[in-house]
């Protein structure tokens, strides 16, 4: 499958917000459970870019297929070094290394920002297609929170990984993120 990776348009939301609603009704990637609508997504969009954080689609033919973004993982200014990464795909585009590309592209800027951290949280210890993502492009598990999340009439963990982007521990060369 040829795809392209950019930064998202405000086109590019009723397909993203598609692609999020499947998942709030029919995943476990998230422990939302209302759908959101376009609206409110287009309001988170301008949150993570607020903070000059990047999110991304993934397109084919023309048609968004994912998207990914980052955000600040804790909003004290203690981890201004430290992102949550969020990767979603539609369906149809799941195996055909999309994801993989989302989240490198998001590694790539986050290291240019100076950031040290990046953190994925998994729904669901299950989810063997995000965890081995999360391994395969560098993320260690850092821990499971047990059965912390009710939905679909059963407890859900969350998977906890992490990325260290300068594991030798130097002092920060940029300021990181404005909390």
């Amino acid at each position: 499958m040829v795809f392209d990776i950019r930064d998202t348009l405000a086109d590019d939301l009723p397909a993203i917000t598609a692609i999020y609603v499947d998942e709030v009704l029919h995943g476990t990637a998230t422990f939302e459970l209302d759908p959101p609508d376009v609206a409110e997504m287009a309001s988170r969009r301008q949150a993570v870019q607020a903070l000059d954080l990047p999110w991304l689609s993934a397109v084919v033919d023309g048609q968004v297929v994912g998207y990914a973004y980052l955000a600040p993982f804790r909003l004290r200014p203690a981890y201004r070094y430290c992102v949550e990464l969020s990767v979603y795909l539609a369906p149809e585009a799941r195996g055909q290394g999309i994801g993989r590309a989302l989240m490198e592209a998001l590694i790539a800027r986050a290291r240019a920002m100076g950031l040290r951290h990046l953190i994925g949280v998994i729904g669901d210890s299950a989810n063997a297609g995000s965890i081995g993502l999360h391994k395969a492009t560098g993320f260690r598990e850092a821990g499971v929170w047990r059965e912390t999340g009710w939905k679909f009439d059963r407890w859900i963990d969350v998977v906890l990984m992490q990325l260290d982007l300068n594991p030798d521990g130097r002092p920060p060369e940029s300021p990181g993120l404005r909390l």
